[in-house]
């Protein structure tokens, strides 16, 4: 009996499938194995994850990776993720003009203005002059109580700022109520003698002045070129319990214009657009040029920034000439971003429209010959480029019970999404577009402000939690679960992912609301948009009415809520639409690689007819 491996090396795993030809001509599949993909998807580095699989398949049927007698390989295209970031009016911001802050455990409730003090430079307070006074770590909480006990009844103190989390205890000691903003990192630049106005709101609501440009003005007397200056600390403050902004009259203001540019297609027919007008007009552009040769975007602004990094990431990894490498395919998305307000004293950022992209990269080198060169050498097995992804993914989705020609297939991977139309006559229309898994993330790691992307990725996987008591948790569609055995107390009060046998504790401050909005429309943005323009690329005629059945392969099909989304979107159009199980045994998983056995049945050791 000959063993033939199918490989798929995909953008963020490699899976194989392993199959015996008995004497006869009779196959069989034998087993399957998945690993995370090493390296970007189609270099060299690729070759440690497919021996890593190869390994595991074999080890399941005891035989060495010596007894394979073939491995084909899919035509991998790398694709590579970016953000290309819309106009933005960034504040800048010297002597600390104007700071917005948002501290997690402010105190007290109720705003107040005053005239900025330090607490080490209390005595020189004049009565009937209101004040909010600034409070460095140095000073202990008891210390600054009892300090500001002993000027209150000589001074009129309206708040204070303090650099420590320590408001609540501050609080606690204070003879006079006051509103009390804390942790303040920067103190050392909060300028003395100026105007400053803080707010807190009552639990369970939010600020109502500072978050106002105009009540922002009221509080602190400013023109209307001022209250335009403002805005974006307004708008970084909206919903937030609690801020403080300081105006300096001398300070110096200025609005500096992040130039987004614009995109140039060069398809059919050249087509260019302003990344301001947003994704939607973006992806009409682009339908508008036809086939793509190459994008391309203005020089020094941010989109020709980002779309020149892409081409140079790639350059380097396929070790080809800059000019050699073409861009055939993006999606754009609708996004926000965080942008740090520069000059502040705590790193405050104000949320600006953004434009996210995912870019189809082609080389004119086929880097899956040296991966085979490669695999021949390490393994002294033959190895060869056996077929286009899509294709061998319609092939793979064919095993799916249930299904029947003409079959469409849908493989949302990591970075792109691929769309096949298999006809009963055997022909086969295909399209790879820009756009899956990893966009994903990127825009759920963007709009939420996450640290790393990890965490993106987590929350993209996982439904949600919110540990109310240590007995039970309130979940993401409002059910309440309960447990016998109380919940470890690290996650009490905080928003968890629930992922197969654990809790993953989100660690930064979101609403679970917030979580699930951002999660669900970074999935419609990328996914649902992403699938009804690859099935509109292979229909008849681009008629989705053609298509009577759709399979849904890749690692998101495996998601927990895109498959229901697609399933929602298709349903107009009266497609049968679900998760593959390919082969019957392995869900939406190994359809590629499975395919890639199928399309060889026929063929000798090497690959030939």
């Amino acid at each position: 009996m000959k063993l033939v491996a199918g490989v798929d090396i995909g953008n963020s795993t490699t899976e194989v499938c392993v199959g015996g030809i008995e004497d006869d001509g009779a196959f069989r599949f034998l087993s399957s194995a998945s690993r995370m993909t090493t390296g970007t998807k189609g270099t060299l580095p690729n070759v440690l994850g497919v021996k890593a699989a190869l390994e595991e398949a074999l080890d399941e049927i005891r035989q060495p990776l010596s007894a394979l007698d073939l491995v084909r390989l899919n035509e991998a295209a790398p694709v590579i993720g970016d953000t290309a970031m819309e106009t933005i009016t960034e504040t800048i911001i010297t002597e600390s003009s104007m700071i917005g802050h948002n501290p997690s455990t402010p105190a007290g409730a109720g705003e107040a203005v005053g005239e900025l003090l330090l607490l080490e430079n209390i005595w020189k307070g004049k009565p009937g002059v209101p004040y909010i006074v600034a409070v460095a770590n140095k000073f202990s909480y008891e210390e600054t109580a009892a300090r500001l006990n002993q000027h209150i009844p000589e001074l009129n103190i309206r708040g204070l700022i303090l650099q420590a989390d320590e408001a609540v205890l501050v609080e606690n000691r204070l003879n006079r109520k006051m509103p009390i903003v804390d942790e303040v990192r920067h103190i050392s630049k909060v300028p003395e003698g100026k105007l400053a106005a803080i707010e807190v709101a009552l639990p369970g609501t939010s600020i109502r002045m500072l978050s106002n440009p105009y009540g922002i003005a009221t509080l602190l007397g400013l023109d209307a070129d001022e209250t335009k200056a403002v805005t974006p600390i307004a708008k970084s403050l909206i919903g937030k319990r609690s801020a403080v902004v300081i105006r300096t009259p001398h300070g110096n203001i200025r609005e500096n214009v992040l130039p987004a540019g614009h995109i140039t297609f060069h398809g059919q027919q050249e087509k260019r657009v302003d990344i301001d007008a947003g994704a939607e007009q973006i992806m009409e552009t682009l339908a508008q040029a036809g086939e793509i040769r190459d994008i391309d975007g203005e020089t020094n602004t941010n989109v020709g920034n980002m779309l020149t990094r892409i081409k140079s990431s790639m350059a380097d990894v396929s070790k080809e000439q800059h000019d050699k490498i073409q861009i055939t395919d993006i999606l754009a998305v609708d996004t926000l971003a965080p942008v740090e307000i520069s000059g502040s004293l705590a790193g405050e950022t104000c949320m600006e429209k953004a434009v996210g992209i995912a870019a189809m990269v082609k080389t004119q080198q086929l880097p899956m010959r040296e991966i085979a060169a490669r695999l021949e050498r390490e393994l002294g097995v033959k190895a060869v480029v056996a077929g286009v992804e899509a294709v061998m993914a319609s092939l793979g989705a064919m095993t799916t019970p249930g299904t029947r020609l003409p079959l469409a297939m849908l493989d949302m991977g990591g970075g792109s999404t691929d769309a096949a139309l298999l006809q009963a006559d055997g022909s086969v229309r295909t399209t790879h577009q820009a756009g899956a898994g990893e966009l994903v993330s990127m825009l759920i790691q963007t709009e939420l402000g996450l640290g790393s992307r990890t965490a993106a990725e987590q929350i993209k996987k996982y439904p949600m939690g919110k540990v109310e008591s240590l007995f039970h948790m309130r979940l993401e569609n409002g059910a309440m679960q309960f447990f016998e055995e109380s919940i470890d107390p690290r996650y009490y009060g905080h928003v968890v992912l629930l992922a197969p046998g654990e809790m993953l504790k989100v660690e930064e401050d979101i609403p679970m609301e917030k979580i699930l909005e951002v999660r669900r429309e970074a999935k419609q943005k990328v996914f649902v948009t992403n699938a009804l323009r690859a099935l509109r690329e292979v229909a008849p005629d681009h008629d989705l009415r053609r298509i009577p059945n759709v399979v849904l392969v890749g690692g998101s099909a495996e998601d927990f809520e895109i498959p229901e989304m697609l399933t929602q979107a298709l349903a107009e159009y009266r497609i049968v639409c679900g998760r593959g199980n390919i082969r019957g045994v392995c869900g939406p998983r190994n359809a590629v690689a499975t395919g890639l056995l199928l399309s060889g049945i026929g063929e000798d050791s090497y690959g030939r007819q």
